[in-house]
């Protein structure tokens, strides 16, 4: 053989193709099929160690696996060379000297087993590879050694056989022990994910199955790989960014200068533009560097993706020229069929390892941008800050982020699908000569058409106007519901409500028609293309004949079309989007940092030397001539009017604003306290500690000191309660006082308090001056500056700083400056007046509030911790009945016609296409086919009917008023244990999910079951047999979606709430950037910003990897259907026509897309069906009384008198709570005036909340001129007394609309109210007076005009009781004048109660009721019990007014 290899060539074609029993000559055996897997090895070998020697992972111990590789290297060896010896004696020589070499493909193997074990390389792509190469190589000798042995037998040559089967064996071996990872490297546990392990083999299945049984939990899935890390990524391209940066600069700077000469306005808009392109294009180009070569992977696999899809149908154009030769021999249509079914193979790895590196890219991209996006909000200045808001930077690291994403999958589209488009009319072309022109045309025609209506729907985007609009509404209806319930305003909102709904559906509607059309186009664009192919090519030639061959090679390049066609507008515009979130992006990683110099160290503790400061560069400054020196150890008072500068003046000894002039140095450490309370959404304990070690002792000491222990015996669980965001649930004084103690427990040697004894009342602010801040304090020995309105504390200030528009114009101690009667001495009697009037009830009230809503906290944290297990530990398939429930909200009569319209359609398709089939099967007579005109007119009519059924409009019926409507019959204690957010989401996402993803998933989930169906009876009709095959792949099928449905559900429920933790952090940090740079704390937030991000990547992680298992198991399926319909008919070869077998292979091609778009759509609906429940979840909670009784017999004048009477009155806030009231009775005359005083938790609110019934009777009754309230409907009894509340809330919408929503009352009415309301004059001076629009909660009034607007709402009713729950701090002397002197005039004649938080505004009633503990204590005319000299005699006393 020798010899016969050395004078020929290695190939003889009548031996391997010409011929019935094909065979590889044996020279060809024994060099190009032996060298061939050593030549890759060789070529590739370098380049893979530099790979290796790059990426250091750590070493990985010799394990048993990796023995077994390499032991079973020289054995196999041996055994190779013994074959060869007894096959081949020339090649002993090369052996024997190859096997010296260190070439060796044994010895190669062998020292890259190692450089992997030593690189911690767990599993080897490379030599798994290798070892298909060779099994496949070995293939062939394989099957000649068994045709030999056979024929021979097998003593003949004994020795070589065994030689030969056992080296076959131990490739093998090879092979199966490479599909295995070895042990991790020392102290390392990521899960090992590679090219043949991470789809198909056991990594993916396991938490399948898991997730499959058992709800998943965190601890279920696998940690992340290092290179994923946030401190990996983020190690490596900080610095990259940091030098992009700052060449960017100097580019800008240079711009800058060359533009000098234009106009100072230009100049800067031009400079603003050209920094925010480059910025962008910087930031793309540092994610390039580092991310760009493993990209780059992904893009050869979708290139040789590319190349394998193109394969497919010219191998289809061979097996159907097999079918019309008839003497072909059979082997050459398996040959046919394998090589599809191999392609198919390939397709899908290439395209799922792609698809994989996408996702990789794109997540490693999530976490870079989020991570330089947070780093960023921990330095970026004021100025800058001030141009966007916490909303804007979150949407950054939340929809940019997304968008890069998206991007990055898409990328390849833009550029590849022209190339795929231009390759597909090449080959259609090839197929059909010039007719492919006119598909070309048809393209042109169909996709500008979509395009149109894209155009069209984005218009009808108004739906998301209407949307938001209802949602804003519905927020404030939450936020505002008290107002609402006091009112009886419930319906007139549940109208406006009910309008936004209505246009909202109307848009949606005109948006489905809209998109019903698009789809329809797109699903006939087939039909359309190849009738204008098919149509041209037969009408411009008789001669032109439509065979098997040119049809469905035709048909499988135009469903191929069909891909990028769709892909290419969808790449461009988010590829443009993605632009603009780079620029975005962009544009905020290079705004403008704190300057390191703005403050230096300095040997005395605080200096300013002739400082001038600013917020932004260009604007004015808010400090001048800044000249300050605070000794060590002082106490240095700031005070002023509002606006003065106070807080700005803590900022620049920070180093927060712009300095223009002069120098800051502070000595050591600092500690701030910001005059709005920064909390963290964590436990008290750990707001307190703030990241340092938990010293006991001084722990308790700092409790102590800032008066915070009696408020953690409130607390749920004392100081491990986790406070809500924003510190949801402390009272403004509990925040401050904790922000105290986070700077108290610093222990640092400045400490910087802006007004930090603001929000706390009197003794609880003196307590604190007395234990913290003053000269006996725990501070005693260190810095302070304090800014403060509290008189009493300045004579005991070493210093006082007096601030008036921005400059220092005294300084000195209390007693010199009162004697200089400048500013100081003004700003001194000023609040002097306002100081001593200050009731202490005013913090009782606040603390009273805190403890119920500790209560009603304690009640949310339940809700709050159900609803997460409810988000995690869901049913692994959403229960039955919420479907049915939704099918029977939409209703069978429309679902039915539906259903028959699609099964419509798919006839019209499988009768189109069958017809074709027959078509190509007609004879050629005299080179041409008869009757073409009737047959293109069948085709056309056919496929014509098939489009026109392709409509389907599945409404949405589940509307938003049965849950609005049950929502807003719930009691109060509904919303105040539900958070606003839980119920907002069910009004938006939830309502979303029912109008869109719902249907739009079962629409498309309806299509592609009907398409499936059709393929499969088509392959069933050419091949009956395939039933045998179709049958066990679809159970197969079913079985691995119903495992992946399970655990996506439940991986996509980990994500999102892994997810929320992220925004909140940030959210958090963004609000307190302030505070964590003057702690010093920056280190520690990244850290716990990584830590979270991470948390949620790992989630993220095996969801996508879970998509590539189902995606990569679903294609087999999907290739077996094509390796059975081919295979089948090849066996058929006599029986059946090669139109029908054109028609079934060509089908089955698209199978794979099929299955894998039912699941997603599937996938989608399970993950949204649970809205419909969410949404019915609220039909089922406790309701209040009805709001109206029917036929009641209430006289319309009711109350006439207003006597309000109780009688053994009981009220209770939940069942097996103590009593909120109990026992009480009392009488109250018309016309009588009543004050209701009491402590902390008396009960005075619980009286108001019982009249209005917020709350109901848990004993006796309560009676309105003699009516019991409990008998008559909530709206009667609410609409016919009035209350003004507390907290002014106004809604947005127009100032009439915030008076009288009903519109009941004329508009002279309305003035008059106005006007009695002291409101006239401002009203009338508005540029649209009553239909001025007030913006959400009425932020554009002030808070006393809102007051007002509270008391013209009572006004106007003019009710003949009136509740008046009186506000605390929050209107100036001024206003509490005027709504005082206004309810005495124009109430005279009403029964009034006013709960009381001032006790001088009483003083003139004609009784006093005093609570305690839910009892009435004492009840008198106030000068009567002041002269008992009892509880409110103590009252007043403290209040300064006795």
């Amino acid at each position: 053989p020798s010899n016969q290899c050395a004078h020929r060539l290695p190939y003889d074609w009548n031996r391997t193709w010409y011929t019935d029993k094909p065979d590889l000559t044996e020279c060809f055996q024994n060099t190009v099929l032996v060298w061939f897997p050593c030549v890759y090895l060789w070529l590739l070998a370098p380049f893979y160690a530099l790979k290796l020697y790059c990426h250091d992972c750590g070493c990985i111990r010799i394990s048993t696996l990796c023995t077994a590789k390499t032991v079973s290297q020289p054995i196999e060896s041996q055994y190779g060379q013994s074959h060869e010896i007894q096959n081949h004696m020339v090649f002993l020589l090369i052996l024997v000297i190859s096997l010296s070499l260190p070439l060796s493909p044994q010895v190669l193997a062998i020292c890259i087993i190692q450089l992997e074990r030593i690189r911690g390389c767990r599993s080897s792509v490379f030599l798994f590879l290798f070892w298909v190469l060779v099994v496949v190589c070995s293939l062939v000798p394989l099957r000649a050694k068994i045709q030999l042995a056979m024929y021979e037998g097998i003593t003949t040559d004994i020795v070589r056989y065994t030689a030969f089967f056992s080296y076959f064996s131990l490739q093998l071996a090879q092979l199966f022990l490479c599909c295995f990872a070895d042990q991790p490297p020392e102290g390392k546990t990521e899960v090992v994910l590679n090219l043949h392990t991470q789809y198909v083999i056991a990594v993916p299945l396991r938490l399948v199955v898991k997730g499959y049984r058992t709800p998943l939990e965190a601890g279920d899935l696998w940690n992340l790989r290092e290179e994923d890390t946030s401190d990996k990524i983020l190690s490596d391209l900080e610095e990259e960014w940091t030098t992009e940066c700052a060449k960017l600069q100097e580019k800008t700077m240079v711009a800058a200068v060359a533009l000098g000469t234009r106009l100072p306005d230009q100049a800067q808009i031009l400079r603003k533009l050209q920094k925010e392109q480059s910025s962008g294009f910087c930031l793309l180009r540092t994610l390039a560097r580092n991310l760009g070569p493993y990209f780059l992977t992904g893009t050869m696999c979708i290139i040789f993706h590319d190349f394998f899809m193109f394969a497919i149908p010219q191998v289809l154009s061979l097996l159907l020229g097999f079918m019309n030769e008839e003497d072909a021999p059979l082997w050459k249509g398996y040959f046919y069929a394998t090589l599809m079914f191999l392609l198919s193979c390939l397709q899908s790895l290439f395209n799922h390892q792609y698809m994989y590196t996408c996702f990789t890219v794109g997540m490693r991209v999530k976490t870079a941008v989020m991570g330089l996006v947070y780093r960023k909000s921990l330095v970026i200045n004021s100025a800058s800050r001030r141009t966007c808001t916490v909303g804007e930077i979150v949407n950054l690291v939340s929809a940019d982020t997304q968008k890069l994403m998206d991007f990055v999958v898409y990328f390849n589209a833009v550029w590849l699908a022209p190339i795929e488009i231009a390759l597909c009319l090449f080959f259609l072309w090839q197929h059909l000569g010039p007719s492919a022109l006119a598909g070309i045309a048809t393209v042109i025609l169909i996709f500008p058409l979509n395009g149109f209506i894209a155009k069209k729907r984005s218009k009808l985007q108004v739906q998301m106007k209407f949307m938001d609009g209802r949602i804003k509404l519905m927020n404030e209806i939450l936020n505002g519901i008290k107002i609402l319930k006091f009112y009886a305003w419930e319906k007139a909102f549940l109208e406006q409500v009910l309008g936004y709904r209505e246009k909202e559906l109307k848009a949606l509607k005109k948006s489905q028609i809209l998109y019903s059309i698009s789809i329809a186009s797109f699903n006939s664009s087939t039909f359309l293309i190849a009738f204008a192919m098919f149509g041209v090519y037969v009408l411009i030639d008789d001669k032109n004949v439509l065979d098997a061959q040119k049809v469905f090679v035709s048909m499988a390049l135009i469903n191929i079309l069909k891909t990028p066609l769709s892909q290419l507008p969808f790449a461009m515009s988010t590829t443009m989007q993605a632009i603009v979130s780079l620029k975005r992006l962009g544009k905020y990683l290079c705004s403008e940092e704190l300057k390191d110099d703005n403050v230096a160290k300095a040997p005395l503790s605080v200096l300013i030397d002739n400082g001038t400061f600013s917020w932004t560069k260009e604007g004015p400054p808010c400090l001048k001539r800044i000249n300050v020196r605070v000794p060590q150890g002082s106490l240095v008072a700031v005070v002023g009017h509002v606006g003065s500068g106070k807080s700005s003046l803590l900022s620049a000894m920070l180093g927060e604003t712009e300095k223009r002039s002069g120098s800051v140095s502070i000595k050591g450490s600092v500690a701030y306290v910001p005059q709005q309370a920064w909390i963290q959404n964590a436990t008290v304990q750990d707001n307190v500690m703030f990241g340092r070690e938990k010293q006991k002792t001084w722990y308790q000491r700092v409790l102590d000191a800032c008066a915070l222990l009696p408020d953690l015996e409130i607390l749920p669980a004392g100081d491990s309660t986790e406070i809500g965001e924003k510190g949801l649930n402390l009272s403004g004084g509990q925040k401050q006082r904790v922000s105290l103690a986070r700077a108290v427990y610093r222990k640092a040697d400045v400490y910087l308090l802006d007004d930090p004894l603001s929000a706390v009342d009197a003794h609880v602010g003196q307590h604190i001056f007395d234990k913290v801040i003053g000269p006996k304090g725990v501070l005693r020995d260190k810095t302070r500056v304090l800014v403060t309105h509290g008189m009493s504390f300045l004579p005991q200030a070493d210093l006082i700083l007096v601030l008036v528009d921005g400059e220092i114009t005294e300084s000195g101690s209390y007693q010199e400056l009162l004697s200089r009667h400048g500013a100081f001495a003004d700003f001194i009697h000023t609040f002097a007046s306002n100081d001593r009037k200050e009731s202490v009830t005013e913090t009782a009230a606040q603390r009273g509030r805190t403890s119920f809503f500790f209560l009603a906290f304690h009640i949310l944290t339940g809700v709050c911790q159900f609803l997460a297990t409810d988000c995690l530990s869901f049913l692994p398939q959403v229960r039955l009945e919420m479907y049915m429930e939704y099918f029977k909200t939409i209703g069978m009569a429309f679902i039915i016609p539906i259903v028959f319209l699609y099964a419509f359609q798919q006839g019209a398709s499988l009768a189109y296409n069958y017809w074709l089939s027959l078509w190509a099967d007609e004879p050629i007579v005299n080179g041409t086919q008869v009757d073409t005109d009737m047959k293109l007119a069948v085709y056309g009519a056919l496929g014509t009917f098939g489009a026109i059924t392709t409509t389907n409009e599945l409404l949405r019926r589940m509307n938003t008023v049965l849950l609005l409507h049950n929502v807003l019959h719930s009691p109060m204690s509904f919303f105040e244990t539900t958070p606003s957010g839980n119920l907002l989401n069910r009004f938006a996402k939830e309502i979303d999910a029912i109008d869109c993803m719902i249907p739009d998933g079962l629409k498309m989930m309806l299509g592609y079951l009907f398409k499936l169906m059709e393929v499969c009876i088509i392959v069933m009709l050419a091949t009956p047999f395939a039933a045998v095959v179709i049958l066990p792949l679809a159970i197969l099928y079913a079985f691995v979606q119903s495992f992946y449905v399970a655990t996506s559900c439940q991986l996509r429920r980990l994500e999102s709430v892994s997810r929320s933790p992220i925004y909140t952090h940030f959210n958090e940090t963004v609000q307190g950037a302030s505070v964590i740079r003057a702690f010093g704390e920056q280190h520690r937030f990244i850290v716990q910003a990584n830590k979270r991000v991470d948390f949620n990547q790992t989630s993220y992680f095996p969801r996508f990897v879970a998509t590539r298992w189902l995606a990569v198991n679903l294609e087999f399926v999907g290739n077996g259907v094509v390796l059975a319909a081919a295979i089948l008919s090849v066996m058929g070869k006599d029986t059946l026509s090669p139109g029908i077998v054109g028609l079934a292979v060509s089908h089955s091609l698209q199978v794979t897309g099929i299955l894998s778009w039912i699941v997603r759509s599937w996938t989608d609906v399970e993950n949204n069906i649970v809205s419909v429940e969410r949404v019915k979840e609220y039909a089922d909670t406790a309701k209040e009384a009805v709001w109206t009784v029917e036929g009641s017999s209430l006289p319309l004048a009711w109350p006439q008198t207003g006597t309000i009477e109780f009688q053994d009155y009981g009220l209770q806030y939940r069942k097996g709570l103590d009593w909120a009231l109990k026992g009480i009775t009392l009488k109250i005359q018309e016309r009588e005036k009543v004050g209701i005083v009491g402590r902390t938790g008396a009960g005075k609110s619980s009286l108001a909340l019982g009249i209005f019934r917020i709350l109901e009777a848990a004993k006796g009754a309560i009676y309105i001129d003699g009516v019991n309230i409990a008998e008559i409907g909530l709206h009667d009894l609410r609409s016919r007394i009035t209350i003004i509340p507390q907290d002014p809330v106004l809604f947005s919408g127009s100032l009439r609309m915030n008076l009288d929503p009903f519109d009941t009352y004329t508009d002279e009415e309305i003035w008059s109210s106005l006007e009695l309301a002291h409101l006239k004059n401002f009203v009338s001076n508005l540029p649209d007076k009553l239909n001025y629009e007030c913006s959400e909660g009425g932020e554009n009034l002030s808070l006393g005009q809102r007051q007002l607007v509270c008391l013209a709402r009572a006004l106007l009713r003019k009710t003949k009781i009136l509740v008046l729950d009186e506000a605390t701090a929050a209107v100036d002397l001024e206003t509490d004048t005027l709504i005082q002197s206004t309810i005495r005039q124009q109430f005279e004649d009403c029964t009034v109660l006013t709960i009381a938080h001032r006790l001088n505004t009483i003083m003139d009633y004609t009784r006093v009721i005093v609570m305690d503990k839910g009892h009435i204590s004492e009840m008198d005319s106030p000068t009567n019990l002041i002269s008992n000299r009892g509880q409110f005699y103590r009252m007043c006393r403290e209040a300064g007014l006795v």
